[in-house]
């Protein structure tokens, strides 16, 4: 049995070498690459002789798999795993596996710091002070009391929402499942747009949710609102929502994720945007996830080797 993993995985890569043979020991050769390669011809080349691959967020096709014959199984040191054409895996009974989980404290605190930032112009008083300014026209609101939707109830919408009561916010929440969570108030997702001083999203991409945050839920929002979005870009109207704030109808927005991974076209709208913030898909990747990660990917492929497949998606 032969184990690719296809790319870094965010740690040393002699502490991921270490922590590979203490879970697969001698159940499986381990081939470890040092560098991120998306292309096919390498992709085919890295993964044709293997019988198990790991890779991350890049794009994972039919074309590369169907040069893999000894393919049994891919473990996706990821949450999503929409990148993996499934249909090719279904078809040829790959199995394939996720790591849920090892990001949601990280992808929690990024929302906080585009809140706090948001709210209290930190980037723009950082400026100012260094320019010999002062606060005026920089003094913003504080978070208690405020209404914060939360658009998705999974692990990390409920730990954003658990935060969001710590700071004496009233939560609202809009899910497919309605659930019973002390302190959160569950309501449609019109109700939610248009009653949220802050929302954020937390949905996974999928064909229902891709296109969800259009022009007219954004139109819902209040004037003075923000809107915060560390899950997928394609889920929410990149030029809806670039308009609303170049507009004013909407306060501000912080944005991780695009429709593509950076390095983002300077083009972008939400580039040039009024009051955006955005970051290079970082939400996930603090150091501690990084490490969880690890320890989930090695936990997948001992249970997958030991015939205990776990994390199945």
């Amino acid at each position: 049995m032969k184990i690719a993993v296809l790319e870094p995985l965010g740690i040393p890569f002699e502490a991921l070498r270490e922590k590979l043979t203490a879970s697969v020991g001698d159940m499986a050769e381990v081939v470890c690459y040092k560098d991120r390669r998306e292309d096919t011809e390498t992709l085919i080349e890295r993964s044709r002789d293997t019988d198990i691959v790991v890779l991350s967020n890049f794009k994972y096709p039919r074309a590369v798999m169907e040069k893999c014959p000894k393919l049994k199984y891919i473990c996706v040191a990821f949450t999503g795993y929409g990148h993996v054409d499934m249909e090719y895996c279904r078809e040829r009974g790959i199995q394939v596996s996720n790591c849920a989980g090892y990001s949601t404290s990280a992808v929690a605190d990024l929302v906080f710091g585009f809140v706090i930032d948001l709210y209290r112009n930190i980037i723009a008083c950082n400026e100012a002070v260094r320019k010999g300014g002062t606060k005026d026209g920089l003094v913003g609101p504080e978070l208690e009391g405020k209404n914060f939707g939360i658009i998705g109830a999974g692990a990390i919408g409920l730990r954003v929402a658990g935060i969001a009561k710590a700071f004496g916010c009233r939560v609202y929440a809009y899910s497919g499942t309605k659930k019973d969570i002390e302190g959160v108030t569950f309501v449609d997702l019109d109700t939610l747009m248009s009653t949220c001083d802050i929302i954020s999203l937390h949905v996974p991409q999928n064909k229902e949710t891709i296109g969800m945050i259009n022009a007219e839920k954004i139109a819902l929002m209040k004037k003075d609102a923000v809107f915060i979005n560390t899950a997928r870009g394609p889920i929410v109207d990149s030029e809806a929502l670039a308009s609303a704030l170049n507009e004013g109808r909407i306060a501000g927005a912080a944005v991780d994720v695009f429709e593509t991974e950076p390095p983002i076209d300077p083009g972008h709208p939400l580039l040039s945007a009024k009051n955006c913030i955005a970051t290079p898909h970082i939400a996930f990747a603090s150091v501690q996830a990084m490490y969880k990660r690890a320890d989930i990917v090695c936990d997948n492929l001992k249970a997958y080797l030991e015939g205990k497949p776990v994390n199945i998606v």
